[in-house]
């Protein structure tokens, strides 16, 4: 079958979880014996989000190909196993950078460039290249940013554009949207949603399936009146009501008929419904996993979404040997060795979280200085692992001075040492050595 593209949309209001509905929506094309992929395409301007602070944008997830990219791509691997590469994460700035390089080549043979045609046509070559690359079924876009935003318009046009270019069994749009509850009136308000269809619209492209994100149940009627004022049928309003779980997602979407609407939309047979047998096996192992595990994570950004895949992997490993764990934030910066036992009283175990800079380093090797002398495991990832190794030199080998170079270029004791072949990269943007390499061990080393 020729490759079918489905764009995701949002509406009303950012973090609705436009990336937890895409990667719900693979999961269930998946297992109804579908190949599938799911790409970000975002609408700010830098190339990556490498260079972003956490603050602005969460983690940035690197994928095995060694690409800087958006937290949501872990998502879509953590709920599909599909691998991400480069071709998954696009950005305003990766599209404006290719068409500028092309036209100082002189490729565009002196041709005035625009957004139109220009930069749309290379969105759309990008939204195609992972059918080009490999055989694919389904190939999702999640499309970053709200509805009215300035930058998002051209990657809208692009999408209308294609879904013209396609045709209805090719192309569709999922739009997610939000209905908000006013407790003061006791009532679930739908204009909202209406108003951000209308927006939609107004660009060229009509929704075929809306996801209503809410807090509350919502009603027949409700479902009605929107799909009455937005063109669309019914059956294709999709309820999205909040879950304990993200990992729950995917079994309401099921329920609810997303995946189901979607392939009768694009002519395909629906067969038998799956199970989902392995996924509620999980979900059930998640429930039965009760006992607390405290596990402390030091670091120095106050946002879930900045260690997202650590709290992630945490999680999956409490579920899978019968724990549930409690990821505790511990602020770095204010880590002293007078108050470092109360940070880290009652952790069963510590995470000295990656990160930049010299901003709280001191209170990492104070923690990794605690847990080393308690013998409280620790988990160093990055740069928390050089403060382990610049730590256990200072206190146990006696090289007070010792640091990474990074930090003090000037020291005796460089414990932590930056490869030849950074020592002359100048630029902070996807320079680092990143993603899945042969790590090679001498063999009379004690590493071997």
């Amino acid at each position: 079958m020729e490759t079918k593209y489905i764009f995701i949309t949002g509406g009303v209001t950012s973090s609705l979880g436009k990336g937890i509905i895409s990667a719900s929506l693979g999961k269930l094309l998946q297992t109804r014996g579908y190949k599938i992929t799911i790409q970000k395409f975002d609408p700010y301007i830098n190339i990556d989000p490498g260079t972003l602070n956490p603050y602005e944008h969460g983690e940035c997830y690197i994928t095995a190909d060694g690409m800087e990219t958006d937290l949501d791509l872990g998502h879509y691997e953590r709920f599909t196993g599909i691998k991400t590469t480069r071709d998954n994460s696009v950005t305003t700035g990766q599209i404006y950078l290719s068409v500028i390089e092309r036209e100082r080549r002189g490729d565009y043979l002196g041709k005035t460039i625009q957004v139109v045609p220009h930069i749309t046509d290379e969105i759309k070559r990008r939204i195609l290249l992972n059918a080009t690359k490999q055989h694919l079924d389904f190939v999702i876009t999640e499309i970053g940013g709200t509805i009215g935003d300035i930058e998002s318009q051209p990657f809208l046009e692009a999408i209308r554009q294609l879904r013209w270019e396609l045709g209805p069994t090719r192309a569709l749009n999922v739009h997610l949207t939000y209905v908000p509850y006013l407790a003061a009136a006791g009532e679930l308000k739908t204009k909202p949603t209406q108003t951000s269809v209308k927006q939609l619209q107004g660009l060229g492209i009509q929704p075929e399936v809306l996801v209503l994100r809410t807090e509350h149940n919502l009603t027949d009627d409700i479902r009605a009146k929107v799909a009455h004022f937005c063109n669309v049928d019914v059956e294709s309003v999709i309820q999205s009501q909040d879950m304990p779980s993200i990992y729950e997602v995917p079994v309401n979407m099921q329920k609810q008929g997303l995946d189901a609407v979607i392939l009768r939309k694009m002519g395909l047979e629906l067969g038998k419904t799956p199970e989902l047998g392995p996924w509620r096996e999980f979900l059930e192992c998640r429930k039965k996993a009760t006992r607390e595990v405290k596990i402390g994570l030091v670091g120095k950004y106050n946002l879930q979404d900045a260690y997202k895949s650590i709290i992630e992997s945490l999680a999956h490993a409490g579920t899978y040997s019968g724990q549930m764990v409690k990821a505790i934030f511990i602020n770095s910066e204010e880590i002293t060795h007078e108050n470092i036992a109360e940070k880290l009283k009652g952790m069963a175990g510590i995470v000295i979280c990656p990160g930049f800079g010299q901003r709280g380093i001191e209170g990492k090797i104070i923690a990794a200085e605690y847990t080393r002398t308690h013998n409280i495991p620790t988990f160093g990832i990055c740069l928390g692992m050089q403060m382990m190794v610049i730590e256990f030199a200072r206190n146990v080998l006696g090289y007070a001075d010792a640091n990474s170079r990074e930090m003090d270029a000037e020291t005796t004791h460089t414990v932590i040492d930056i490869m030849e072949e950074q020592k002359n990269i100048k630029q902070m943007g996807g320079t680092m050595r990143l993603g899945s390499y042969d790590s090679k061990f001498l063999q009379k080393s004690k590493a071997w």
